[in-house]
Protein backbone atom coordinates (compact mmCIF):
# COMPACT_ATOMS: atom_id res chain seq x y z
CA UNK A 1 0.00 0.00 0.00
CA UNK A 2 1.31 3.45 -0.88
CA UNK A 3 0.74 6.84 0.70
CA UNK A 4 -2.14 7.08 3.17
CA UNK A 5 -3.76 3.76 2.43
CA UNK A 6 -3.53 4.17 -1.35
CA UNK A 7 -3.10 1.50 -4.01
CA UNK A 8 -2.60 1.69 -7.75
CA UNK A 9 -5.36 0.10 -9.80
CA UNK A 10 -4.99 -2.01 -12.94
CA UNK A 11 -6.89 0.62 -14.93
CA UNK A 12 -8.62 3.98 -14.51
CA UNK A 13 -12.17 3.99 -13.17
CA UNK A 14 -14.92 6.48 -12.43
CA UNK A 15 -15.48 7.51 -8.77
CA UNK A 16 -16.98 4.65 -6.75
CA UNK A 17 -17.24 3.60 -3.12
CA UNK A 18 -17.25 0.19 -1.41
CA UNK A 19 -18.44 0.29 2.19
CA UNK A 20 -17.33 -3.16 3.40
CA UNK A 21 -19.12 -5.75 5.48
CA UNK A 22 -19.51 -6.08 9.27
CA UNK A 23 -16.33 -7.46 10.83
CA UNK A 24 -13.06 -5.49 10.81
CA UNK A 25 -14.81 -2.93 8.65
CA UNK A 26 -13.12 -0.64 6.15
CA UNK A 27 -14.40 1.47 3.26
CA UNK A 28 -12.67 2.12 -0.08
CA UNK A 29 -12.89 4.92 -2.64
CA UNK A 30 -11.63 4.58 -6.21
CA UNK A 31 -11.07 7.23 -8.87
CA UNK A 32 -8.81 7.20 -11.91
CA UNK A 33 -6.08 4.63 -11.32
CA UNK A 34 -6.00 5.14 -7.54
CA UNK A 35 -7.80 3.57 -4.61
CA UNK A 36 -7.83 4.77 -1.02
CA UNK A 37 -8.64 2.32 1.77
CA UNK A 38 -9.85 3.70 5.10
CA UNK A 39 -8.53 2.78 8.49
CA UNK A 40 -10.02 -0.35 10.03
CA UNK A 41 -12.86 0.85 12.24
CA UNK A 42 -13.54 -2.58 13.75
CA UNK A 43 -16.71 -4.63 14.01
CA UNK A 44 -19.89 -2.65 13.41
CA UNK A 45 -21.64 -3.91 16.51
CA UNK A 46 -21.29 -0.65 18.45
CA UNK A 47 -22.50 2.91 17.81
CA UNK A 48 -18.90 4.09 18.12
CA UNK A 49 -17.71 1.85 15.27
CA UNK A 50 -20.60 2.91 13.04
CA UNK A 51 -19.84 6.58 13.76
CA UNK A 52 -16.18 5.95 12.92
CA UNK A 53 -17.14 4.35 9.61
CA UNK A 54 -19.40 7.31 8.84
CA UNK A 55 -16.42 9.65 9.38
CA UNK A 56 -14.20 7.52 7.16
CA UNK A 57 -16.83 7.60 4.39
CA UNK A 58 -17.02 11.39 4.61
CA UNK A 59 -13.23 11.61 4.26
CA UNK A 60 -13.25 9.26 1.29
CA UNK A 61 -15.96 11.27 -0.44
CA UNK A 62 -13.86 14.40 0.03
CA UNK A 63 -10.88 12.56 -1.49
CA UNK A 64 -13.00 11.53 -4.48
CA UNK A 65 -13.73 15.17 -5.26
CA UNK A 66 -16.96 14.21 -7.03
CA UNK A 67 -20.11 12.29 -6.11
CA UNK A 68 -19.68 8.53 -6.49
CA UNK A 69 -21.43 7.08 -9.52
CA UNK A 70 -22.02 3.81 -7.65
CA UNK A 71 -21.81 2.75 -3.98
CA UNK A 72 -21.27 -0.97 -3.33
CA UNK A 73 -22.23 -2.83 -0.17
CA UNK A 74 -22.65 -6.35 1.20
CA UNK A 75 -25.67 -8.48 0.32
CA UNK A 76 -26.69 -8.59 3.98
CA UNK A 77 -29.54 -6.09 4.41
CA UNK A 78 -29.02 -5.64 8.16
CA UNK A 79 -25.35 -4.64 8.17
CA UNK A 80 -24.82 -1.00 9.23
CA UNK A 81 -22.52 -0.63 6.22
CA UNK A 82 -25.42 -1.58 3.96
CA UNK A 83 -27.67 1.02 5.57
CA UNK A 84 -24.92 3.65 5.23
CA UNK A 85 -24.56 2.79 1.54
CA UNK A 86 -28.28 3.31 0.98
CA UNK A 87 -28.00 6.73 2.66
CA UNK A 88 -25.29 8.07 0.32
CA UNK A 89 -27.72 9.56 -2.22
CA UNK A 90 -26.14 7.60 -5.09
CA UNK A 91 -27.00 4.40 -7.00
CA UNK A 92 -26.09 1.30 -5.01
CA UNK A 93 -24.91 -2.22 -5.82
CA UNK A 94 -25.22 -5.26 -3.54
CA UNK A 95 -22.12 -7.47 -3.82
CA UNK A 96 -21.81 -11.04 -2.59
CA UNK A 97 -19.22 -11.22 0.19
CA UNK A 98 -16.93 -13.87 -1.29
CA UNK A 99 -17.12 -12.37 -4.77
CA UNK A 100 -15.72 -9.20 -3.16
CA UNK A 101 -12.91 -11.18 -1.51
CA UNK A 102 -11.74 -12.68 -4.81
CA UNK A 103 -12.16 -9.41 -6.72
CA UNK A 104 -9.95 -7.77 -4.08
CA UNK A 105 -7.08 -10.23 -4.43
CA UNK A 106 -7.34 -10.08 -8.24
CA UNK A 107 -7.27 -6.26 -8.37
CA UNK A 108 -4.49 -6.00 -5.79
CA UNK A 109 -2.36 -8.30 -7.96
CA UNK A 110 -3.38 -6.41 -11.13
CA UNK A 111 -4.71 -9.66 -12.57
CA UNK A 112 -6.44 -8.64 -15.81
CA UNK A 113 -8.85 -11.46 -16.60
CA UNK A 114 -11.06 -14.16 -15.11
CA UNK A 115 -9.79 -16.42 -12.35
CA UNK A 116 -10.81 -19.05 -9.86
CA UNK A 117 -10.99 -18.05 -6.24
CA UNK A 118 -10.99 -19.96 -2.96
CA UNK A 119 -12.75 -17.77 -0.39
CA UNK A 120 -12.49 -19.28 3.08
CA UNK A 121 -13.88 -17.50 6.12
CA UNK A 122 -16.53 -17.60 8.80
CA UNK A 123 -19.61 -16.20 7.11
CA UNK A 124 -20.90 -14.41 4.06
CA UNK A 125 -24.49 -14.28 2.89
CA UNK A 126 -25.17 -16.26 -0.28
CA UNK A 127 -27.51 -14.95 -2.98
CA UNK A 128 -30.41 -17.00 -1.63
CA UNK A 129 -29.78 -16.14 2.01
CA UNK A 130 -27.49 -19.13 2.58
CA UNK A 131 -24.57 -19.18 5.00
CA UNK A 132 -21.44 -19.42 2.83
CA UNK A 133 -17.79 -19.48 3.82
CA UNK A 134 -15.94 -22.26 1.98
CA UNK A 135 -16.36 -21.28 -1.66
CA UNK A 136 -14.71 -22.01 -4.99
CA UNK A 137 -15.80 -19.24 -7.36
CA UNK A 138 -15.13 -18.42 -10.99
CA UNK A 139 -14.85 -14.62 -11.08
CA UNK A 140 -14.77 -12.36 -14.11
CA UNK A 141 -15.01 -8.72 -13.04
CA UNK A 142 -18.62 -7.98 -12.06
CA UNK A 143 -19.72 -11.59 -12.62
CA UNK A 144 -19.13 -14.71 -10.58
CA UNK A 145 -20.27 -18.31 -10.51
CA UNK A 146 -20.15 -20.75 -7.62
CA UNK A 147 -18.14 -23.70 -8.97
CA UNK A 148 -17.72 -25.68 -5.75
CA UNK A 149 -17.81 -25.45 -1.97
CA UNK A 150 -17.22 -27.26 1.28
CA UNK A 151 -19.91 -29.73 2.29
CA UNK A 152 -22.48 -28.13 4.55
CA UNK A 153 -22.67 -28.75 8.27
CA UNK A 154 -25.57 -27.78 10.55
CA UNK A 155 -24.99 -24.90 12.99
CA UNK A 156 -26.77 -25.84 16.23
CA UNK A 157 -28.23 -22.66 17.64
CA UNK A 158 -27.24 -20.59 14.59
CA UNK A 159 -24.80 -17.81 15.51
CA UNK A 160 -24.12 -19.44 18.89
CA UNK A 161 -22.13 -22.12 17.04
CA UNK A 162 -19.62 -19.48 15.93
CA UNK A 163 -18.87 -18.66 19.58
CA UNK A 164 -18.96 -22.23 20.93
CA UNK A 165 -16.89 -24.67 18.84
CA UNK A 166 -18.18 -27.64 20.83
CA UNK A 167 -21.55 -27.12 19.12
CA UNK A 168 -19.98 -27.66 15.68
CA UNK A 169 -18.29 -30.79 17.05
CA UNK A 170 -21.70 -31.98 18.23
CA UNK A 171 -23.08 -31.36 14.73
CA UNK A 172 -20.35 -33.57 13.28
CA UNK A 173 -21.05 -36.33 15.79
CA UNK A 174 -24.74 -36.12 14.89
CA UNK A 175 -23.90 -36.41 11.19
CA UNK A 176 -21.67 -39.41 11.94
CA UNK A 177 -24.52 -41.18 13.73
CA UNK A 178 -22.90 -40.63 17.13
CA UNK A 179 -25.39 -38.10 18.43
CA UNK A 180 -26.04 -40.11 21.59
CA UNK A 181 -22.47 -39.34 22.76
CA UNK A 182 -22.88 -35.55 22.71
CA UNK A 183 -24.33 -35.13 26.21
CA UNK A 184 -21.59 -37.16 27.92
CA UNK A 185 -18.71 -35.92 25.75
CA UNK A 186 -19.57 -32.26 26.39
CA UNK A 187 -21.01 -32.66 29.88
CA UNK A 188 -19.32 -29.44 31.00
CA UNK A 189 -21.54 -27.47 28.61
CA UNK A 190 -24.99 -26.73 30.09
CA UNK A 191 -26.70 -26.94 26.68
CA UNK A 192 -25.19 -30.32 25.74
CA UNK A 193 -28.03 -32.42 27.17
CA UNK A 194 -30.64 -30.76 24.96
CA UNK A 195 -28.55 -30.33 21.82
CA UNK A 196 -29.68 -33.64 20.37
CA UNK A 197 -33.19 -32.23 20.17
CA UNK A 198 -31.88 -29.06 18.57
CA UNK A 199 -30.00 -31.04 15.92
CA UNK A 200 -33.17 -32.92 15.07
CA UNK A 201 -34.89 -29.64 14.15
CA UNK A 202 -33.48 -28.23 10.94
CA UNK A 203 -34.76 -24.71 11.47
CA UNK A 204 -32.64 -24.42 14.62
CA UNK A 205 -29.52 -25.61 12.77
CA UNK A 206 -29.07 -23.57 9.57
CA UNK A 207 -26.59 -25.30 7.26
CA UNK A 208 -23.29 -23.63 6.44
CA UNK A 209 -20.43 -24.26 4.03
CA UNK A 210 -18.15 -22.12 6.24
CA UNK A 211 -14.47 -23.03 6.51
CA UNK A 212 -14.40 -21.16 9.81
CA UNK A 213 -17.07 -23.44 11.24
CA UNK A 214 -15.15 -26.47 9.91
CA UNK A 215 -12.12 -25.30 11.91
CA UNK A 216 -14.40 -24.86 14.93
CA UNK A 217 -15.70 -28.41 14.51
CA UNK A 218 -12.16 -29.76 14.54
CA UNK A 219 -11.32 -27.73 17.64
CA UNK A 220 -14.41 -28.99 19.45
CA UNK A 221 -13.69 -32.61 18.53
CA UNK A 222 -10.10 -32.27 19.76
CA UNK A 223 -11.12 -30.54 22.99
CA UNK A 224 -9.42 -27.28 22.01
CA UNK A 225 -11.16 -24.14 23.23
CA UNK A 226 -14.74 -25.49 23.39
CA UNK A 227 -16.01 -21.96 24.11
CA UNK A 228 -14.22 -19.04 22.45
CA UNK A 229 -13.57 -15.74 24.23
CA UNK A 230 -12.98 -13.88 20.96
CA UNK A 231 -13.37 -14.45 17.23
CA UNK A 232 -10.76 -16.85 15.84
CA UNK A 233 -9.43 -17.97 19.23
CA UNK A 234 -10.08 -21.68 18.64
CA UNK A 235 -8.62 -21.90 15.08
CA UNK A 236 -5.57 -19.91 16.22
CA UNK A 237 -5.01 -22.37 19.06
CA UNK A 238 -5.38 -25.27 16.61
CA UNK A 239 -2.81 -23.80 14.21
CA UNK A 240 -0.35 -23.21 17.05
CA UNK A 241 -0.18 -26.97 17.71
CA UNK A 242 0.99 -27.86 14.19
CA UNK A 243 4.59 -28.94 13.71
CA UNK A 244 4.25 -30.73 10.37
CA UNK A 245 0.90 -30.97 8.60
CA UNK A 246 0.12 -34.39 7.13
CA UNK A 247 -2.79 -35.64 5.06
CA UNK A 248 -4.87 -38.66 6.03
CA UNK A 249 -5.44 -41.01 3.10
CA UNK A 250 -9.14 -41.08 2.30
CA UNK A 251 -9.74 -38.12 4.58
CA UNK A 252 -12.03 -36.34 2.14
CA UNK A 253 -14.54 -36.96 -0.62
CA UNK A 254 -14.98 -34.75 -3.70
CA UNK A 255 -18.30 -35.14 -5.47
CA UNK A 256 -19.37 -32.70 -8.18
CA UNK A 257 -17.46 -29.81 -6.67
CA UNK A 258 -18.53 -30.51 -3.07
CA UNK A 259 -15.58 -31.21 -0.79
CA UNK A 260 -16.60 -33.28 2.25
CA UNK A 261 -14.07 -33.71 5.07
CA UNK A 262 -16.31 -35.84 7.26
CA UNK A 263 -13.93 -38.85 6.99
CA UNK A 264 -11.17 -36.66 8.46
CA UNK A 265 -13.38 -35.33 11.25
CA UNK A 266 -14.39 -38.89 12.15
CA UNK A 267 -10.74 -39.68 12.94
CA UNK A 268 -9.98 -36.73 15.23
CA UNK A 269 -9.10 -38.00 18.71
CA UNK A 270 -9.36 -35.69 21.74
CA UNK A 271 -6.53 -37.67 23.30
CA UNK A 272 -4.12 -36.52 20.55
CA UNK A 273 -4.71 -32.80 19.87
CA UNK A 274 -1.30 -32.27 18.25
CA UNK A 275 -1.73 -35.18 15.85
CA UNK A 276 -5.28 -34.07 15.18
CA UNK A 277 -4.22 -30.50 14.41
CA UNK A 278 -1.56 -31.75 12.01
CA UNK A 279 -3.83 -34.19 10.22
CA UNK A 280 -6.63 -31.61 10.01
CA UNK A 281 -4.41 -28.98 8.37
CA UNK A 282 -2.68 -31.43 6.05
CA UNK A 283 -5.88 -33.12 4.91
CA UNK A 284 -7.71 -29.81 4.43
CA UNK A 285 -4.83 -28.54 2.29
CA UNK A 286 -4.83 -31.69 0.15
CA UNK A 287 -8.61 -31.64 -0.26
CA UNK A 288 -8.71 -27.95 -1.20
CA UNK A 289 -5.92 -28.48 -3.74
CA UNK A 290 -7.92 -31.29 -5.34
CA UNK A 291 -11.04 -29.10 -5.38
CA UNK A 292 -9.11 -26.27 -7.06
CA UNK A 293 -7.59 -28.66 -9.60
CA UNK A 294 -11.07 -30.01 -10.38
CA UNK A 295 -12.29 -26.45 -10.77
CA UNK A 296 -9.42 -25.62 -13.11
CA UNK A 297 -10.20 -28.64 -15.27
CA UNK A 298 -13.89 -27.73 -15.28
CA UNK A 299 -13.47 -24.04 -16.14
CA UNK A 300 -10.12 -23.89 -17.94
CA UNK A 301 -8.92 -21.25 -15.42
CA UNK A 302 -5.46 -21.84 -13.96
CA UNK A 303 -5.08 -18.83 -11.64
CA UNK A 304 -6.51 -19.25 -8.14
CA UNK A 305 -7.01 -16.25 -5.85
CA UNK A 306 -6.87 -17.00 -2.13
CA UNK A 307 -8.81 -14.70 0.19
CA UNK A 308 -10.81 -14.77 3.40
CA UNK A 309 -9.87 -14.73 7.06
CA UNK A 310 -8.82 -18.39 7.11
CA UNK A 311 -5.78 -17.40 5.06
CA UNK A 312 -4.40 -15.55 8.06
CA UNK A 313 -3.49 -19.11 9.06
CA UNK A 314 0.13 -19.46 7.90
CA UNK A 315 0.07 -23.28 7.86
CA UNK A 316 -2.98 -23.34 5.61
CA UNK A 317 -1.77 -20.50 3.39
CA UNK A 318 1.75 -21.76 2.77
CA UNK A 319 0.70 -25.38 2.44
CA UNK A 320 -2.04 -24.62 -0.07
CA UNK A 321 0.19 -22.34 -2.15
CA UNK A 322 2.74 -25.16 -2.43
CA UNK A 323 0.05 -27.73 -3.25
CA UNK A 324 -1.50 -25.55 -5.96
CA UNK A 325 1.89 -24.92 -7.57
CA UNK A 326 2.60 -28.65 -7.57
CA UNK A 327 -0.57 -29.07 -9.66
CA UNK A 328 0.52 -26.43 -12.15
CA UNK A 329 -1.87 -23.78 -10.84
CA UNK A 330 -0.97 -20.13 -10.14
CA UNK A 331 -1.96 -18.90 -6.67
CA UNK A 332 -2.60 -15.21 -6.00
CA UNK A 333 -2.20 -13.89 -2.45
CA UNK A 334 -2.83 -10.57 -0.79
CA UNK A 335 0.35 -8.62 -0.20
CA UNK A 336 -0.75 -5.21 1.11
CA UNK A 337 -4.35 -5.85 2.07
CA UNK A 338 -5.44 -8.31 4.73
CA UNK A 339 -7.05 -11.49 3.39
CA UNK A 340 -9.71 -11.00 6.07
CA UNK A 341 -12.69 -8.69 5.89
CA UNK A 342 -10.65 -5.45 5.73
CA UNK A 343 -10.23 -6.18 2.00
CA UNK A 344 -13.97 -6.53 1.31
CA UNK A 345 -14.66 -2.83 0.70
CA UNK A 346 -11.81 -2.74 -1.82
CA UNK A 347 -13.26 -5.72 -3.67
CA UNK A 348 -16.74 -4.21 -3.61
CA UNK A 349 -15.49 -0.94 -5.07
CA UNK A 350 -13.59 -2.77 -7.83
CA UNK A 351 -16.72 -4.75 -8.73
CA UNK A 352 -18.73 -1.51 -8.76
CA UNK A 353 -16.21 0.03 -11.15
CA UNK A 354 -16.31 -3.05 -13.39
CA UNK A 355 -20.09 -3.12 -13.21
CA UNK A 356 -20.24 0.35 -14.70
CA UNK A 357 -17.69 -0.69 -17.32
CA UNK A 358 -15.81 2.57 -16.90
CA UNK A 359 -12.15 2.52 -17.89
Amino acid sequence: MTGDGELTLPRAVAPVLGLGAFLKSTATAMRGDRARVSAVVGDLGTPEAVAALRREIAALREWLGAPPVLVAHDLHPDFPSTRLALAQGAPTLAVQHHHAHIAAVAAENRHPGPLLGLALDGFGLGPGGESWGGELLAVDGPRYRRVGHLAELPQPGGDAAAREPWRMAAAVLHRLGRGETVASRFAAQPAAAMLGGVLARDRLCPPTSSAGRLFDAACGLLGICPVARFEGEAPMALEALVRQPRAIGGGWRLDGGVLDLLPLLAELDPGDPVGGAESFHGTLIAGLAELAAWGAETTGLRTVGLSGGCFLNRVLREGLVAALRERGLVPLLHARLSPGDPCVGFGQAWIAAAHRGMA
